[in-house]
């Protein structure tokens, strides 16, 4: 009896183990060469503790609903990876954090919008457990008894914050409210919270809503799945990282600009939105850098046509 009881228990710790064991594309943590020869703290902690919030002022007010025609889509980029898209029939939020702080790293731009002027939100999405894309204190601002999305071995850090339904996907599972359909999409990065706390899922999302289709990345390094992913579904809107790319860790973890509309290329997406800059400076290149790159190297390319800027809180209808 004792060794059929041992011999369960080793099975049931051996299930859990290959739950996590480390995901596809996970990004090498191996610090890179020459990352200690510059100071994040004194360069760039220090400098930002000194530094007023920017505030972005708007005039524009969010469409409602009942204003937006069949198969138009309203997106509002809220800041770094955070946004609101609309529908005629959905109010979606990606990755909300309105934080002030993460840790010891200071919020540099304020929200374009603020909690209380968010319509009623139907769905949430989350791409993966880092503190700047899943901030517990946000969720719990923003949860109405709705729905929420996460990669796999997400699902325990958002229980409980006012969610009805905690819905974990994994990579290319896809989940149905009404007549949108989310697909969890592969990145080349890394989902743990914690130094400890290993190998979460991490991901990106395909939302398609009456033959459009909008892809958020969440995080990723520059990886060839990006060609998949267009292969998979004609994207409209490509929203894509570019900022955070000189990491203090010296670790190939993000997109600069040119990777980014490498991916973009390979995504063949119409539209590209930046996102992940002048928010948070997360790394050592400087906070207006990011944007004058990708535009600069666009116009190289010939398809600075189909970069849109968007402004923090200025929602745009595609």
């Amino acid at each position: 009896m004792v060794k059929k009881l041992l011999k369960n228990g080793t099975e049931v710790i051996r299930k859990r183990v290959a739950k996590r064991t480390k995901p596809e594309n996970h990004v090498s943590m191996k610090l890179g060469e020459g990352w200690h020869k510059r100071n994040f703290l004194t360069e760039v902690i220090i400098p930002s503790l000194f530094s007023a919030r920017e505030v972005v002022t708007s005039n524009s007010k969010l469409p409602e609903l009942s204003q937006l025609s069949e198969g138009q889509i309203a997106i509002t980029w809220i800041g770094h990876a955070s946004f609101l898209i609309q529908t005629p029939e959905h109010s979606i939020l990606i990755d909300p954090n309105w934080a002030k702080w993460l840790k010891v790293i200071k919020r540099l731009k304020e929200p374009g919008l603020e909690i209380h002027e968010l319509p009623l939100i139907d769905l949430v999405l989350v791409s993966h457990a880092h503190f700047d894309h899943l901030d517990k204190k946000s969720l719990r601002a923003v949860a109405s008894n709705q729905p929420i999305v996460v990669p796999e071995h997400v699902g325990d850090l958002v229980h409980g914050l006012g969610f009805n339904r905690v819905q974990e996907l994994k990579r290319w599972e896809s989940m149905e409210l009404g007549s949108l359909k989310i697909t969890l999409t592969p990145a080349h990065h890394w989902g743990a919270r914690m130094l400890h706390d290993k190998h979460r899922g991490f991901g990106g999302f395909l939302i398609e809503y009456a033959g459009r289709t909008i892809f958020h990345c969440g995080d990723s390094a520059w990886f060839e799945g990006f060609s998949e992913i267009g292969e998979h579904a004609k994207i409209d809107i490509a929203l894509l990282p570019i900022g955070a790319y000189d990491a203090p860790t010296g670790r190939d973890v993000h997109m600069n600009p040119e990777e980014a509309l490498r991916a973009f290329n390979a995504l063949k997406a119409d539209v590209m939105i930046p996102m992940h800059y002048g928010t948070f400076r997360l790394g050592f290149e400087p906070m207006e850098e990011p944007p004058d790159r990708l535009l600069g190297h666009a116009r190289s390319l010939g398809i600075d046509d189909k970069i849109r800027i968007l402004t923090e809180g200025e929602p745009v209808v595609f």
